[in-house]
């Protein structure tokens, strides 16, 4: 076959104008960066929360309607073995979307975090954000390796180049208009884009259908004419499987920061979700013509074309069906046309991954953790080389060749049974903490891996029940990937709950406790953990501040020393640093359980006080300095009263609203919440 050079010339001239757009687009977010006075990385990664609306449910759209979306439909529908009722891919995306924008596009846009992994770092700390923001990273890295090996598919059949050409070029083309504008360039070339996909791709439909080596499709789809019937059958004992794939492909998608950038990136949580509506409503009209396209592939007499018998099937090349009916069910300008469909679909969903990886990297890994005092061109040059290396590694592991299908299952298990349990407890459960979070990424982990994917060609360890062996080769019948998902969930919660028993209750060392889960309140994060634990060394150092400026003085009259004074002062500064240490947590409200026996200490303290007097006219005096007064009381709103000089006040309270306030007008003022019993 010659090279098809009105193809070329047709695909030459498209990624001339998505390079156009994205360089218009580069030059308006500059523009707007300037007149707004933006963060760079606001503007690249979110587009300054200014997307508006219609654009927003553009670029939502096109970046699900991507290369894997089309030719992995087409793909599924020809396949003898699967068919019709095993593409749910729209279906399950319009599930994803209205499940996201009814539950997780609102909170997560309320917050303004900047990527998904932002809670994580909130509540968990750095240090396991990092290492759990390795997981969306490789589903992202993998997601591009997907799209582009859809595309170097259709250009090497079509135009008969290279492989490595196609794959290298259109990898080239998404990352330079991608640095070019950040989301800008991403969210307008994906407007141009997601409107080829739907004329080209229709305007495919009819010349398939009235192709001469095919018959009618609604013939074939129930009956064995050239093969099994398209639509495909589902027998008892792979319910499981489907069910499987189908919570895979929709409540899997939530794990994807592709998803969430375009909520976060909405002016509004009302405009975040509905971008979510729309995208669940046009996302399924763009998978009919794939869905057409593949049982018209299995309605052809393969022999009756210049493609020849055996039928594709046979050769293993049911991932190149979309392509080759292009080529050999249509007039060769029609196939140039679907070559248009393809390409733009795979930009519109390959630069999305790259942006979404970038903005990981950049602001959950680097800025977070590598480089907290990273300045904004630091920060931009970060994007920049982010955004090359992860289009790099993509188009490298293209060359593995393991089909579009075994990277989307790869990527979407990612997704699905490492970070979307994940993603549920820290937005919903507030027992979640560090330690859950870690064991369920490692239970996670290892059980899938026992599990074993055939499409990877990883052999099952664990085996569970309901399988068999198909072709020699061990088949899981049950839904793995759900049992895994569900496995995880449990281990957060149960590893959470777990953890925080064991160190609140004494059970573990507390220099053990690496995560500062000890005395952490439900839905508090680990940054203010650590600030009430450096607050309760500062307040013991306050106590032992004030102590020390407390001192025995004798008057010019011949008033008698308190000699023990600094020695009872301290039993009181001792009762105050035990209720500050004696606390417990049930229901996030704050019990002192021992306040009552340690009271009746201090009144002893204070009785003792009574019985030291003077010997001049027996009155009793007890003053540190003029102006000076020492007061302890118990109010009837439980507040403990210290003061040393008449500027300085020491508050101890616990007060029906929950707070704790130490404050010292000469020294420091520090607060604390808890809540009386």
């Amino acid at each position: 076959m010659a090279l098809n050079v009105p193809g070329l010339v047709a695909t030459v001239l498209f990624y001339v104008l998505v390079l156009a757009i994205g360089i218009w687009a580069s030059v308006k977010s500059r523009r707007d960066e300037t007149r707004t006075q933006a963060s760079h990385a606001d503007m690249a990664l979110l587009g300054d929360r200014k997307i508006s609306l219609v654009v927003g449910v553009f670029t939502t759209t096109a970046t699900w309607v991507g290369g894997t979306f089309i030719i992995g439909t087409a793909e599924t529908v020809y396949d003898p073995k699967l068919g019709l009722i095993w593409a749910v891919m729209p279906l399950a995306a319009t599930v994803a979307f209205t499940i996201g924008g009814l539950f997780f596009a609102e909170p997560m846009r309320d917050r303004k975090y900047v990527t998904m992994m932002d809670p994580f770092q909130q509540k968990y700390g750095n240090v396991l954000c990092g290492v759990l923001s390795v997981a969306p990273l490789m589903s992202e890295i993998v997601w591009v390796t997907s799209t582009l090996i859809s595309l170097g598919v259709t250009m090497s059949v079509i135009l008969d180049l290279s492989y490595a050409v196609c794959i290298w070029i259109s990898a080239a083309v998404a990352v330079v208009y991608t640095l070019l504008g950040g989301l800008y360039s991403v969210a307008y070339t994906d407007v141009i884009q997601l409107t080829l996909i739907f004329i080209t791709s229709w305007l495919c439909v009819p010349f398939i259908l009235l192709s001469p080596a095919s018959v009618d499709i609604t013939s074939t789809s129930f009956n064995h004419t050239f093969q099994a019937p398209w639509v495909g059958s589902l027998s008892g004992g792979r319910v499981w499987v489907w069910l499987d794939i189908f919570l895979l492909l929709s409540i899997g998608d939530l794990g994807f920061q592709d998803f969430h950038q375009r909520t976060l990136s909405a002016s509004s949580p009302a405009t975040a979700k509905l971008r979510c509506y729309a995208a669940a409503v046009l996302i399924p009209t763009f998978g009919v013509p794939a869905v057409l396209i593949g049982a018209v592939a299995a309605s052809t007499d393969w022999n009756a074309t210049s493609y020849g018998l055996p039928p594709p099937f046979e050769r293993h090349e049911s991932g190149m069906i979309l392509p080759l009916a292009l080529t050999h069910l249509t007039p060769p300008y029609i196939s140039i046309i679907g070559i248009g469909a393809v390409a733009a679909a795979v930009m519109s969903s390959t630069d999305s991954a790259l942006l979404s990886s970038a903005s990981i990297f950049s602001s959950n890994i680097y800025k977070k953790i590598l480089r907290t005092q990273a300045s904004e061109n630091e920060l931009r040059w970060v994007i920049w080389v982010s955004v090359v290396a992860f289009g790099l590694a993509g188009a490298s592991l293209s060359f593995l060749h393991a089909g579009v299908m075994a990277f989307w299952v790869l990527g979407g298990e990612i997704a699905y049974i490492l970070m979307f349990p994940q993603l549920v407890c820290v937005l919903f459960f507030s027992v979640s903490n560090a330690y859950g979070a870690a064991a369920g990424l490692a239970v996670g982990l290892v059980v899938r891996l026992l599990c074993g994917e055939p499409l990877l060609g990883v052999a099952p360890v664990l085996r569970l029940p309901g399988g068999g062996l198909e072709d020699g080769v061990y088949v899981q019948l049950a839904p793995v990937r759900t049992v895994c998902m569900l496995l995880v969930f449990v281990t957060i919660l149960a590893g959470s709950a777990l953890a925080s028993l064991l160190f609140n209750r004494g059970l573990i060392p507390e220099r053990w406790d690496v995560f500062k889960v000890k005395g952490q309140l439900p839905g508090q994060d680990a940054e203010q953990t650590s600030d009430m634990d450096d607050f309760r060394t500062r307040r013991l150092q306050v106590d032992d501040f004030r102590t020390r400026r407390l001192q025995d003085e004798t008057t010019s009259g011949g008033r008698l020393q308190v000699d023990d004074f600094r020695t009872r002062r301290l039993q009181v500064d001792d009762f105050r640093t035990r209720r500050l240490q004696d606390e417990t947590t049930s229901g996030g409200r704050l019990q002192v359980d021992d306040f009552r026996m340690r009271r009746l200490q201090v009144d002893d303290f204070r009785t003792r006080r009574l019985q030291d007097k003077t010997t001049s006219g027996g009155r009793l005096e007890d003053e540190t300095s003029s102006g000076g007064r020492l007061q302890d009381e118990t109010t009837s709103g439980g507040r403990l009263q210290d003061e040393t000089t008449s500027g300085g006040r020491l508050q101890d309270e616990t007060t029906s609203g929950g707070r704790l306030q130490v404050d010292d007008l000469r020294t420091r003022r520090w607060t604390n919440f808890g809540s009386s019993q």
